[in-house]
């Protein structure tokens, strides 16, 4: 009699925070491991990371885009943080603790094993600057923070909702969670700590965006309500406190790297003018201008003689504000023609 006065209550309530009152009860049995079926979830989990995980470390180190993204829709690593995500919001300290520790488990669990599976990958094979799924995973901008919170919302908005449940696979292609963390593993194996820093914070934005954007989610849409105690509602709130400040800190690093990044483009595109200024009325054609702190490389292709290179040395210095040394690479060509 209590059972069914308890589950009257909670359709009631149900009602009145915005959810299906059919669909809560399967909600939190989605989000959160526990009761008589905790072993065989948690066996499902770890299996499925695992996998997960070795897909994604030869993918990365392969180049292979499909793999990845497979590796992302294998990976469960999600659920454990979106779960961590509903239970701040209900104010269930307990809820949350064990969802964290489920998340922190598996992080260590995919860098040790990516680690690992890299022992048997020449170093020569390993590379962070041609390879573009790796180098697309170290050096994470502002732009990675405004996807990883639009994803983090899309996943508690669908989570939410019974009926559009199917599409949390897009939401798992569009947020990285297992990647990063293999790229770690990769970077650590073959000592590149610079990298493997670069690969772990992508993670940690990821990861305080789907606790920031879909605890807020979830609090709009009306789950916030079951937090009904004064000690839920402390719970919660100083959950978001942490979250908040904790986003705040890693935006810091991420506006640094934009920074750099969008003032690095510029200055290239003004020194490639300067080149192409240079060149003018001689048979030679611009390849690439990079610049890199007070060095600037130019490659060019083309034949016969070039403008003196302190003639571009000043004009780049003038343009860029600074001293440089410029490095000129030229291509010879060869022109031929058939009778």
């Amino acid at each position: 009699m209590r059972e069914q006065q308890s589950q009257s209550s909670r359709r009631a309530l149900a009602y009145k925070i915005g959810f299906d009152p059919d669909y809560l009860e399967a909600f939190e049995h989605k989000m959160f491991i526990e009761g008589p079926q905790s072993a065989r979830r948690l066996t499902n989990f770890f299996v499925l990371l695992l996998l997960a995980a070795t897909i994604a470390t030869y993918g990365l180190i392969a180049d292979s885009t499909a793999s990845v993204i497979g590796a992302m829709i294998v990976a469960p690593l999600m659920g454990p943080i979106m779960a961590t995500a509903a239970a701040v919001v209900m104010g269930s300290a307990q809820r949350a603790l064990r969802s964290l520790a489920l998340v922190v488990v598996g992080v260590v669990c995919v860098i040790a094993l990516s680690l690992a599976l890299t022992w048997v990958v020449p170093d020569v094979a390993i590379s962070f600057t041609e390879n573009g799924q790796l180098s697309s995973r170290i050096a994470p901008g502002l732009l990675s923070l405004l996807t990883a919170l639009a994803s983090g919302a899309a996943g508690a908005f669908i989570t939410a909702r019974e009926e559009i449940a199917d599409s949390m696979g897009g939401v798992a292609i569009a947020i990285s969670l297992v990647p990063p963390l293999c790229v770690v593993g990769i970077a650590l194996r073959v000592g590149e700590f610079g990298p493997a820093s670069g690969a772990m914070m992508l993670f940690i934005t990821n990861f305080l965006a789907i606790l920031l954007a879909g605890g807020l989610t979830f609090l709009l849409g009306g789950l916030g309500r079951l937090a009904i105690t004064d000690e839920n509602v402390r719970t919660r709130r100083n959950a978001f406190i942490v979250v908040v400040v904790a986003t705040l800190l890693i935006a810091i690093p991420l506006s640094v790297t934009t920074y750099n990044v969008v003032n690095n483009a510029l200055e290239e595109r003004a020194a490639l003018q300067e080149v192409d200024a240079w060149l003018d009325g001689a048979s030679y054609n611009i390849i690439a201008v990079n610049v890199n702190d007070r060095t600037v490389v130019a490659t060019v292709d083309g034949y016969g003689e070039l403008p003196p290179l302190k003639q571009l040395a000043g004009a780049l210095a003038e343009k860029l504000g600074r001293p440089v040394v410029v490095k000129l690479r030229v291509v010879p060509s060869q022109l031929e023609a058939s009778d």
